[in-house]
This record gives C-alpha cells, sequence and structure tokens, in this order.
C-alpha cells in the first residue's frame, strides 16, 4: 500500500489518495500550533503525496479552517479534495473564552449548533471566507449525535434531515459542492443518517478500526449497495492503536477501559511475532475495506506525520491477517489487505 494510491468514488469521480490530512491538529487540539508549525504540516503532507484535507469549523473554532486553506492557497485547486463540515455557525464575540475543551488558544467566537436550512448556508459561506475557496468537493453535516448531543441527539438527527441536508443538495444542484453527507461518531447514527437521505460521502470516526467493526452489519453493506463513499476517522481509536495499550493510553478520547487494553494487548502481540507495528496494521485494516475512500489522519507534529505514512506502507505478511482471524480479533467477514 502507499500513500498516493487513489480510489475514485465512482459517483462523484472525486480520486481520493488512501491516506487523507485530518485538519484537527492545526486547530490546536490537545496542544498549541503555530501559524508557520501549521503551514509546515501540511507542505509536508503535500509532498508526502497526500492529496485529500479534511477540516471543519469545530476545529478550534475556525482556526484549522484558515491555517489550512491558507497553506493550501499556493497550489493547483483541481489537484486536491477538500471537504469541511456544516453544523456549527461562529458568532464572533467579544472575551469569548480562548479554549474550548481540548481546543487551545482559539479565535474570539462562539459556536453555535445549527442544522437549519439558514444555518448551513451561513456557515458554508463563513467557511469559504475562511478557505479562500468558492467550492468545496465534500460537505458534512458535523456531529448530530449521541457522543456530541447526549439524549438531544435524537431532536439535532432529526433536524440535520429534514434541514440541513436539503441545503446542502441545493448546493449541490448549484455546483457549489460536490458531494454531501454527513460526520459522526456513532455507527447508528450514520446508518440511520444514510437511509434517510441521498448521501454521496460520509465520514465515520472510530468505529471502524481493529478493535471495533460493528459497521460490517448494516452500515458498510448499505453504502456499498448505493455507492455511498465512507471516510474513516480516528482509526487508531483516538489513541491506543497506536501507542499500544501502554499507561494512559487513550480511547475515545478519554482513558482507555480495562477490556480495551486486553484486546489492544492481544494484538500487539500477534503484530509482534511477525515484527510489523501495531499501528500499521490498524492503519492498512482500516482502508482494506472497498467502501472506504481514505482514511483521515491527524498528527501532532512532522515526526509523527512520516511516522504514519511510513507506517501505511509498511509490509505486512498475509499470516498475520489469518492469525487475527483465527484468534477472533477481527471479524471473519472484515475484508483485508492481499
Amino acid at each position: 500500500m502507499q500513500v498516493t494510491d487513489i480510489r475514485v468514488h465512482a459517483r462523484t469521480g472525486l480520486p481520493f489518495t488512501a491516506v487523507g490530512y485530518g485538519g484537527a491538529p492545526i486547530g490546536n487540539f490537545n496542544g498549541v500550533f503555530t501559524d508557520a508549525a501549521a503551514f509546515e504540516m501540511v507542505s509536508q503532507a503535500w509532498a508526502q503525496g497526500v492529496r485529500y484535507f479534511d477540516t471543519a469549523p469545530g476545529y478550534g473554532n475556525g482556526l484549522s479552517e484558515h491555517r489550512l486553506g491558507h497553506a493550501l492557497r499556493g497550489h493547483d485547486r483541481t489537484e486536491l479534495v477538500l471537504s469541511t463540515k456544516v453544523g456549527r455557525v461562529l458568532t464572533p464575540t467579544m472575551n469569548a473564552p480562548s479554549n474550548n475543551g481540548q481546543y487551545q488558544d482559539i479565535p474570539p467566537f462562539v459556536a453555535t449548533y445549527d442544522y437549519t436550512y439558514d444555518g448551513v448556508m451561513r456557515a458554508v459561506e463563513q467557511s469559504m471566507q475562511r478557505m479562500l475557496t468558492d467550492r468545496f468537493d465534500m460537505l458534512f453535516i458535523h456531529d448530530c449525535d449521541r457522543y456530541t448531543h447526549g439524549d438531544a441527539h435524537s431532536e439535532y438527527l432529526r433536524q440535520a434531515i429534514v434541514s440541513a441536508f436539503p441545503a446542502l443538495e441545493s448546493l449541490r444542484d448549484q455546483g457549489v459542492v460536490t458531494a454531501i453527507g454527513f460526520g459522526v461518531n456513532e455507527t447508528d447514527v450514520m446508518t440511520e443518517a444514510v437511509k434517510a437521505t441521498d448521501s454521496d460521502l460520509c465520514l465515520l470516526a472510530g468505529r471502524y478500526t481493529l478493535l471495533e467493526q460493528d459497521p460490517l452489519d448494516a452500515l458498510l453493506p448499505i453504502c456499498e449497495e448505493r455507492g455511498i463513499g465512507l471516510v474513516l476517522g480516528g482509526v487508531y481509536n483516538s489513541g491506543v492503536l497506536a501507542t499500544g495499550p501502554i499507561d494512559g493510553a487513550r480511547f475515545n478520547y478519554g482513558p482507555a477501559p480495562r477490556d480495551v487494553l486486553s484486546k489492544a494487548k492481544r494484538l500487539e502481540d500477534i503484530c509482534g511475532r511477525y515484527r510489523v507495528e501495531l499501528p500499521a496494521v490498524a492503519l492498512q485494516f482500516a482502508y482494506a475495506h472497498p467502501a472506504v475512500s481514505s482514511i483521515c489522519i491527524g498528527a501532532r507534529n512532522a515526526d509523527q506525520q512520516q511516522r504514519n505514512a511510513d507506517l501505511f506502507e509498511t509490509a505486512v505478511p498475509q499470516q498475520l491477517w489469518d492469525d487475527l482471524r483465527a484468534a477472533q480479533l477481527i471479524r471473519e467477514d472484515a475484508p483485508t489487505p492481499s
């Protein structure tokens, strides 16, 4: 496998590099970047051959969009695939907090969840201005899920389906965007969303990994049947598949529970028999499903970004995949690289 491998999404014709650039870190997620350091991260990804770039208004109150847009401005727009998200409207606010959850030193805006038709139109216009672009290749309705909204997620999802999605359909008809869909953290929410809409491409974070394969039951078969492409984020489950089962390992943005650490240890032990690193297997497993258009990876620094590229291109023996199946660590029906 190569970072530069291309899968063309048949329904839209969009060409995706196997590895995409995840823009959350340069929005100052769990640490502060300078503008210059953010620019270098994007430049390094481009030099590696990455041509798919993803961001969102929620990544640091527009900071990630601003930095990514400026970093990409010097490249030919026709050579890259660009996605951002809708569902948040940013309002300049005096004395707004400089931190928001895990995002630090962010612009003085207040983000409001807004899945209405008008809210989507306003959000897209804001994103265009921040990113210095006249169009997007993909727009995802962002975070209308249980992880973000708790018990209120059903109402937010309903509004996303009946109001936000028609707004995206209008933008698709106008040629402002090529592909539309959802970007969420939960398989059941994504499945409900794609059943109810004519989505082209969607982004699922953290749910199809070496540790979790529930999307094989319903979501991935629907995607294959309808020609819906899937971008996978969080293929390390937010940490533990990158670090292994170490003290302080993270899972779903929190401390990894004991059962997850135990499974990660079993995975790591089998990888160790073949002298292959666990994160290399995690990356390649996620990309192996034919419905997956790209795996989108965020990195904290240049060394980490280079390591991710090297891991993706590591040779993994076929017997390793067979051993994982035999140990019931991956499902029988889960595709693996050949």
